[in-house]
């Protein structure tokens, strides 16, 4: 599998996404989390039953994965939606707070460079766990204030927004347990 088809399948996938946003069918959809868990799922999957995506995977430079990460700059808006009300604290200012660190951090690896020695594979095996586990709770979060206070989560079920559950977070939480198998080879040519 070439780069251009990966690219090709995301961007069909990201067309499709916005389409179901923009015909306001994400509300009617299962329960994001399900729904993002469920594409997340689908991704790890192909990887590990599609020979040449999983080659594909295995060989691309990291350092595109990292930039993936860049989109986490996300959290200005989330705070930008916060200070107008239309989003709650709970989620938006920790949740913006911590996607901002974590594209920061994914920056400051990119110019780094790549993964070569021991310091800098810390690093980014480091700022892997960060980022996880940084927006593992800001879904929690997501589907909690969902269920207690479904109107304060509207913004998300809505164009831009509705694209991180039906596309962005699903790509950030597989790209971080495809970063976390490579990262933990020790060979540095399958980094």
């Amino acid at each position: 599998m070439t780069s251009r088809t990966v690219v090709l399948v995301g961007l069909g996938w990201l067309i499709v996404a916005m389409a179901i946003g923009a015909a306001g069918i994400v509300p009617s959809l299962p329960a994001p989390p399900l729904v993002l868990f469920t594409l997340t799922l689908a991704v790890l999957v192909a990887g590990w039953l599609l020979a040449g995506f999983r080659t594909w995977l295995a060989t691309i430079d990291v350092r595109w994965l990292v930039g993936l990460h860049l989109t986490r700059f996300v959290g200005f808006y989330f705070l930008y939606l916060y200070r107008r009300g239309e989003l709650p604290y709970a989620f938006a200012v920790p949740g913006g707070w911590g996607d901002i660190a974590v594209a920061t951090l994914a920056a400051a690896l990119l110019v780094w460079g790549p993964p070569r020695d021991r310091r800098r594979r810390t690093a980014y095996i480091a700022w892997n766990v960060l980022g996880l586990a940084d927006i593992l709770l800001v879904v929690v979060t997501a589907a909690r204030l969902a269920t207690t206070d479904p109107a304060s989560m509207v913004a998300l079920l809505r164009l831009p927004l509705s694209l991180l559950p039906t596309f962005l977070v699903p790509l950030i939480i597989a790209c971080h347990g495809v970063l976390g198998l490579r990262l933990a080879r020790r060979d540095p040519a399958t980094r």
